[in-house]
């Protein structure tokens, strides 16, 4: 309680008896804990411990009884080593003696620590759901892949000044056989090369400008296209004079839901109805579906279907918000296809548990493993929810990235409608939509929604009360995501430009998901189903037994150690797959193919030279 190091552990937790028993006595007897904590604080801390217990025995036994004397020097001997392995561990934090400081506090007297020694959120007062809240796709392995970026850079920054300074020998060299990390562990597409899209980047730019220096200015027709300052002009006169830099309706500013709702129309056909006010613009889809599980975990007996493998936000959420993550399996060897047979089974086992299932994740296209479900499994879906009275919530943020000749993205609430569910109030529907994703990438600027089907008005009430809690979801993206919705028209200046640089960016997308899928197969051990639509591969990799047991005297999972050893020999940061669940006993990794082309394939003959290595070195 008192310290992190294990070497500590066993006499933090006698200290602690300690003061339990003198909380129990008397607080006379807490007194002397506290005098006995005060007096081993201010000690010299260049002072050896054994002299300070010899002083301490000395004044102490004149004034206390034998019994006492024998209790305080034994407490301060443990303050005091404490204290002493403290100065000698970097990473032993000052909330070592926050329960003393408790302590004093309780005892209410003129001995007690300031109140500046008391740290009310510590690890031992924090939520215990948010501690065993974990986040794959930012854990360990990017945690080191950020620490290395930063060694480079400054090993590149003092190489560059030596050489400014025309030093002939220079103390600094990579301790590295790379010069940069290759992310591909996050759906991050700007951050790794891809172009913004021209068009939306200047209809936003004019509508973040005071008018005066944008689109009332003279010059601005000089600078931007007509199409663009006519949208930006259209925006901001319907979001008023304050533009963006006010609060919009808690929903979303009205104009943008309506072209949301548009899209959905056309999207699915327009016999297939829309109402705006179903529609919630959010900071990206994690805040929808983070709203949505805050309304449906309403206790510990809630539980959630989610696909094994997942994208690791769904049982992050439901881990924070202490409800039962209910997975149920994809299958690897047919594409990732899912089935009735094992959603009834998944279904029933949870609920033999005591689990009370409300609701059911569906990832489609699919993360991370890429797979475009069939209009037949959608369906199988959709009635499999409408029978068991489950919310489906349809996570369709890559609508756009299907790569795969003949397969075709197919919308749940199309399922829906096509099934009549929607003409009898049948289903209750969440649906899913991001600018991070698709051919945008717009990941920084935050925009989203979350359109309700079939959801009851109370609930969508308070839906609207959670909302309205956070104000409005950003303007900046709730702009992008009026324009990813609604791009330039045929025929507009900008059509042919906008159409195409999203052409270039799909087409490559394209390409890269078959130069990681061919590669990876092509490496002894590996087996990577096909990228039918994403930007994500997910293959499983053989690792030798020495491995594994590597792994657990290590205390992690085979795969972590297989994507820590990959980051720190090539510089290639991948996710391990144990983050997103898989069978037992199967080991992988989840790789992105957003870098570029060349880099991909890099990365790709990088990963079959780790694997060589690796497999050496664990087999012998």
């Amino acid at each position: 309680i008192l310290s992190a190091r294990a070497h500590q552990a066993q006499l933090s937790r006698k200290v602690i008896d300690t003061i339990d028993i003198a909380r129990r006595q008397s607080k006379e007897e807490l007194c002397v804990v506290v005098e006995a904590y005060q007096q081993a604080n201010t000690l010299d801390p260049t002072t050896t411990v054994p002299s300070e217990i010899h002083k301490a025995k000395q004044s102490k036994a004149t004034k206390m009884t034998s019994s006492r004397t024998l209790r305080i020097v034994l407490l301060q001997y443990a303050i005091l080593f404490l204290m002493t392995s403290r100065r000698q561990c970097q990473s032993t934090t000052q909330n070592n003696y926050n329960f003393f400081a408790h302590a004093a506090k309780q005892s209410n007297n003129n001995h007690a620590p300031t109140r500046t020694a008391f740290k009310r959120l510590t690890e031992e007062t924090i939520s215990p759901a948010l501690k065993n809240m974990e986040y794959a796709v930012r854990g360990k392995v990017v945690i080191l892949a950020d620490k290395i970026t930063d060694e480079l850079q400054a090993q590149q920054a003092e190489a560059k000044e030596t050489k400014k300074n025309k030093s002939k020998s220079s103390s600094s060299s990579s301790s590295y056989p790379f010069d940069h990390i290759v992310y591909t562990n996050i759906g991050n597409p700007q951050s790794v090369g891809q172009k913004a899209l021209t068009w939306p980047r200047q209809v936003l730019a004019l509508v973040e400008l005071p008018a005066r220096v944008g689109i009332d200015h003279p010059e601005a027709s000089k600078l931007f296209p007509p199409d663009a300052i006519a949208r930006a002009q259209e925006i901001k006169s319907k979001l008023g004079e304050s533009g963006t830099g006010a609060y919009s309706h808690s929903q979303g500013a009205k104009c943008f839901r309506d072209e949301i709702a548009n899209f959905l129309k056309e999207r699915d056909g327009v016999d297939i109805p829309v109402n705006a006010d179903d529609i919630f613009m959010t900071n990206g889809a994690s805040s929808a579906i983070q709203m949505m599980f805050t309304a449906l975990i309403a206790n510990d007996k809630a539980g959630v279907m989610v696909p094994i493998p997942q994208y690791p936000i769904y049982t992050a959420l439901i881990e924070l918000m202490q409800g039962h993550c209910v997975g149920y399996y994809l299958d690897e060897k047919n594409g990732w296809a899912l089935n009735l047979e094992t959603l009834e089974k998944a279904l029933e086992e949870a609920e033999s548990k005591g689990i009370e299932v409300n609701s059911f994740v569906m990832i489609n296209p699919g993360n991370p493993t890429g797979q475009v479900l069939s209009k037949e499994m959608v369906r199988d879906v959709v009635s499999f929810c409408s029978k068991h009275n489950l919310v489906l919530f349809a996570d369709e943020v890559y609508q756009e990235n299907v790569y795969l000749e003949g397969a075709e993205f197919y919308s749940a609430k199309r399922a829906a409608a096509d099934l009549g569910l929607l003409e009898e109030d049948a289903i209750e529907l969440v649906s899913f939509h991001s600018t991070s994703k698709g051919l945008y990438g717009e990941c920084g600027m935050r925009g989203g929604y979350m359109e309700l089907v079939g959801i009851d008005s109370f609930a969508h009430d308070e839906l609207y009360k959670l909302a309205s809690s956070a104000l409005c979801s950003n303007l900046p993206g709730q702009v992008m995501t009026s324009l990813m919705v609604r791009g330039p028209n045929p025929g507009d200046y900008s059509y042919e430009k906008h159409e195409a640089e999203k052409r270039e960016i799909f087409e490559s997308l394209r390409r890269r998901s078959k130069i990681v899928t061919t590669g990876l197969n092509s490496i002894p051990g590996f087996s990577c189903q096909e990228a039918a639509g994403a930007m994500y591969s997910f293959p499983a990799v053989e690792l030798p037994d020495g491995a594994i047991q590597a792994a657990k005297e290590k205390g992690m999972a085979p795969d972590t150690l297989y994507a820590l050893s990959l980051l720190e020999s090539t510089g290639v940061c991948v996710v391990p797959a144990s983050g997103f669940g898989q069978e037992e006993g199967r080991w992988g990794f989840r790789t992105t193919f957003l870098p570029s082309e060349e880099e991909m394939e890099r990365a790709v003959a990088l990963m079959a030279k780790h694997h060589e290595e690796f497999v050496a070195k664990y087999s012998s």
